[in-house]
């Protein structure tokens, strides 16, 4: 996955977008018909595979966690969060944060997550997080009678927070990869994912592009570009490079990581970027929150 910095929510993020963007960016950034900021570049540039992490030594963990996903997907359950996160079916339920340490026992269930990554996870006005991951650990805490703590962390500290056992299990729209395979224990991939670019309405760079090579051609030929991305994450690895994830990343182009991806977002809005590298569906809950 695959990003970080303010600390406010994708819902609370609408008016910060809209005030700083608008206010620093110009009117040469905007798109003449929409009025629109930013756009993601609908190529999807990667395929990669979510699942859930824990320690590498708790198997027991892992296949009953498979089980309840499997009973998820059917009875119902799991397309109906899905259809309640990706198109607006049904309410959302939003859940404590703790704000202390909270000592991992056979009692509870310590969710360590990474927001803001809408719609798998991010903080609501009302101070609570929601999204998909959290009510599928929910929905598994509720059926084992444990109580669902919730730890809101940066992202590479999630695989550290797990491997020391202070987490039971790490949900954050986290790849599974074959060389995190080797550290730590995943369980079934439970979506499927893609890295996409967003960039600002008025670039039409991209606009003849059907294909990830197109895309990738346009990249390989600009000069003294930023491109933006979630530190951690399958972006920044896509962008700098990274020999064990087969990509060759861009020699032309200045990597510039952040905290989140609403932070590098925000960083293009400014002019500071040409473009962030994110998962696709927070990419476009970035892009509907900047142009709202």
């Amino acid at each position: 996955m695959s990003i970080k910095k303010i600390l406010a929510t994708l819902l609370a993020a609408t008016s910060v977008f809209a005030t700083v963007g608008m206010a620093s960016c110009g009117d040469d950034k905007k798109d003449a018909a929409s009025g629109a900021l930013v756009k993601t570049v609908e190529v999807k540039l990667t395929e990669e595979e979510y699942a859930f992490v824990t320690k590498k030594t708790n198997t027991a963990l892992v296949d009953d966690f498979n089980a309840f996903l499997d009973d998820l997907k059917a009875d119902g359950t799991f397309s109906a969060l899905v259809a309640k996160y990706f198109e607006g079916k049904g309410e959302k339920v939003g859940y404590n944060v703790t704000t202390t340490d909270v000592a991992n026992t056979d009692s509870n269930l310590v969710v360590v997550t990474n927001c803001p990554f809408e719609p798998f996870e991010y903080i609501g006005n009302d101070g609570k997080i929601y999204g998909l991951d959290i009510e599928i650990a929910a929905a598994y805490a509720e059926a084992k009678e444990l109580d669902l703590v919730v730890k809101n962390i940066g992202f590479d500290d999630i695989f550290t927070q797990v491997d020391a056992g202070y987490a039971d299990i790490g949900m954050a729209g986290i790849t599974a990869s074959e060389d995190r395979k080797e550290l730590y224990g995943f369980t079934q991939e439970y979506y499927q994912a893609s890295q996409k670019l967003i960039v600002a309405a008025s670039n039409k760079d991209f606009d003849a592009c059907t294909t990830k090579e197109d895309v990738e051609a346009v990249l390989a030929g600009l000069k003294n570009k930023k491109v933006g991305y979630q530190i951690g994450t399958t972006g920044g690895m896509y962008v700098v490079g990274d020999a064990d994830w087969d990509y060759d990343g861009f020699a032309n182009l200045e990597g510039k990581g952040y905290a989140t991806a609403q932070d590098a977002v925000l960083d293009l809005i400014n002019g500071n970027l040409y473009a962030v590298v994110v998962d696709e569906a927070p990419a476009n809950a970035l892009v509907k929150a900047a142009n709202s």
